[in-house]
């Protein structure tokens, strides 16, 4: 017979707790006496023991404002003459931040809005709004067609 036929299998025995006092972890089953972590169901969150916890190691970033009113709606040129083409918007009449809200192409909780000169526009139409690219104004103008921007 080898040697390691002779040997005993090594079990490694489980310690279950709360099964009375002879068993060395029974009565408080190492929890020691009272207070928030002798409870059952209890983690404190991010306490490392002492130790500075992570989330107070790292440096604060960013701004949070309490200004998030001012969003500013964005509008291609394209859209609005895609807008033109289904007869959403008439040429005819100014288009304006109140005109487009009621035709729901922007939400109804944003106030200012601005036109960028992405896309072509092919009738002449009249715009009202906060602000406007170079672009948008320029292709606007080529086409006959005016803006205004709101007085603030």
């Amino acid at each position: 017979m080898s040697y390691l036929n002779k040997m005993k299998p090594v079990t490694v025995n489980k310690i279950r707790v709360g099964r009375g006092i002879g068993s060395g972890k029974g009565k408080t089953s190492g929890r020691g006496h009272k207070g928030q972590k002798s409870r059952s169901g209890v983690a404190i969150k991010s306490y490392e023991g002492g130790q500075m916890p992570l989330y107070r190691r790292l440096p604060k970033r960013g701004f949070n404002s309490l200004k998030k009113n001012n969003v500013v709606a964005k509008l291609n040129l394209s859209k609005l003459q895609y807008l033109i083409e289904k007869k959403k918007i008439d040429p005819g009449v100014k288009v304006d931040i109140q005109t487009l809200k009621k035709i729901k192409i922007i939400n109804k909780k944003i106030k200012k809005i601005k036109i960028l000169g992405s896309g072509e526009i092919k009738d002449k139409i009249d715009i009202i709004a906060n602000f406007f690219s170079k672009s948008a104004i320029d292709k606007i103008s080529k086409t006959g067609g005016s803006y205004q921007v709101y007085k603030k």
